[in-house]
């Protein structure tokens, strides 16, 4: 395995407090990550503040993947190719990365919590990019470390806002040799994302989820998909406006709800309204006129493109919700012309 210097440590503190906009033009909306002069990467945990100090002399080509978003992204830097291991293939959407394992080139991993760590050896990884959901190193990053492996903690998923998340293609970028390449994707994502984004006077009620486990998650004001839809000209019912984390109500709540909503969004498994009543017989009393998923992009194997090329291309999202909110009859701005584009993302429920 070719070698780069890698340092998992803390920086100095004014190397850790730099924003990633100060190396460039870029606006800065991430907040757990930052670029280092000189080629590196450092990340840091929203849960205790430790760091990952990664410094690279030359472009990684050998990368092992513990989710999919991180394929999303090096799909989008058409890096996919570098994708040696994934976690779960059943879940994967990228098409090289699937030929790749038709191929032989790449390997499925297992998940965090049941590894097969002769596996990930037997690639001789040059990095791999994994995540963590609680303070602390896990039980398989200490692992891969005390193996000898260069491990990156990547914290993406807990970024609140939509081009927060977007941003981490140019960590991606960076890692691969492709950091120009990334900081153009992302100026335009960000240009369209804002062109997209209002403001409304009405704005279009919206139910969010279905139940999981008998608990119907309602995402807090400040989570990922209530900025969406805050952009999109919605608003999340029963929404904590100053909460990051979800709320959990009851099904009767959500009924109350629904008396309010103009659409319904992210039904789960439900594609259709047949499949809703199939769920929950009490979903017929749910009288919303628009209902849509995000699972246009859904795999054969219960993954979903939404949350692999989705935090990739927040605008394609934001363009699907400004479409599916014209369908309510609420959208102020250019109401056709929406209407007709196709969804990315989304399929309507009928």
């Amino acid at each position: 395995m070719r070698k780069f210097a890698i340092l998992l440590c803390l920086l100095p503190l004014a190397c850790c407090t730099r924003k990633v906009g100060n190396t460039g033009p870029l606006e800065n909306y991430a907040a757990y990550f930052t670029l280092v002069d000189g080629g590196g990467v450092v990340t840091v945990s929203p849960y205790d503040g430790s760091r990952d100090t990664l410094l690279i002399d030359r472009p990684l080509d050998n990368i092992v993947c513990m989710s999919s978003s991180y394929i999303g992204f090096l799909s989008a830097l058409k890096a996919s190719g570098s994708v040696s291991g994934v976690s779960g293939i059943a879940y994967v959407s990228d098409s090289t990365v699937l030929a790749g394992y038709r191929e032989g080139r790449v390997r499925d991993v297992g998940y965090d919590g049941a590894p097969d760590y002769e596996r990930i050896l037997s690639l001789h990884p040059d990095l791999v990019v994994t995540y963590t959901v609680s303070e602390g190193a896990t039980p398989f990053i200490s692992r891969l470390r005390s193996l000898g492996l260069p491990v990156l903690t990547v914290h993406e998923h807990l970024e609140d806002h939509p081009l927060a998340r977007a941003e981490y293609i140019r960590l991606f970028g960076a890692l691969t040799g492709r950091l120009d390449r990334a900081d153009s994707i992302f100026a335009e994502v960000c240009r369209r994302y804002d062109s997209l984004s209002v403001k409304a006077a009405e704005p279009v009620k919206v139910l969010m989820n279905i139940p999981y486990a008998d608990q119907w998650f309602i995402p807090g004001g400040r989570n990922y998909m209530s900025r969406l839809v805050r952009d999109a000209g919605g608003e999340v019912l029963g929404s904590e406006s100053e909460s990051v984390t979800s709320s959990i109500i009851s099904v009767e709540q959500a009924l109350l709800l629904s008396r309010e909503a103009d659409v319904w969004l992210n039904t789960g498994w439900c594609n259709s309204r047949a499949e809703l009543l199939a769920a929950n017989p009490a979903f017929k009393g749910f009288d919303i006129p628009v209902v849509a998923n995000n699972t246009l992009r859904a795999t054969p194997g219960g993954g979903n493109d939404f949350w692999e090329s989705g935090p990739v291309r927040p605008d394609l999202i934001l363009g699907d919700l400004r479409r599916i909110f014209a369908l309510a009859g609420k959208d102020n701005q250019k109401a056709d012309d929406l209407k007709e584009r196709p969804l990315e993302y989304y399929l309507i429920v009928r």
